[in-house]
């Protein structure tokens, strides 16, 4: 379901925006949303658009592309070696863990987590492979 929440004024800047082509759109979509709680603005042939905290993530069909890797336990492949990482701002790691495992996706152990520049951190990735970090205030942090 889209929500429709008010948008900038066009004198405004757009809000930035990263762009994940995948080739299952709605079941990426429901693992973001899942994940981070992020709402949805807008759905078309082949993409929704998502957004949380003033970043609007756009989930795009790949077009003539092969499905992504799976490993022969059926998980996906992880592309560890990524030029771009998103990292996505969570209300707790475990709580985005959960989602992730219910929507295809993971997030690494608790004992994989770090913390630097007031936020906690820990990495996984999403149903096809992409890999992505969450991000929740860290302790004691305002």
């Amino acid at each position: 379901m889209t929500a429709e929440r008010p948008r900038a004024p066009a004198s405004r800047a757009p809000l930035s925006s990263v762009v994940v082509f995948v080739s299952d759109v709605a079941r990426v979509a429901a693992f973001y949303r899942a994940l981070a709680d992020m709402v949805e603005v807008q759905a078309g042939d082949g993409h929704v658009v998502l957004e949380v905290a003033g970043l609007e993530l756009v989930i795009h069909s790949l077009s003539n592309e092969p499905s992504p890797v799976r490993e022969p336990d059926g998980r996906p492949h992880v592309r560890e070696d990524s030029y771009l990482k998103l990292c996505l701002p969570v209300e707790s790691i475990a709580g985005a863990r959960a989602a992730a495992a219910r929507f295809g996706g993971s997030i690494r152990a608790p004992e994989f987590e770090w913390e630097g520049r007031g936020f906690r951190a820990c990495d996984g990735h999403d149903p096809e492979g992409n890999v992505i970090q969450v991000r929740e205030r860290a302790a004691g942090k305002t």
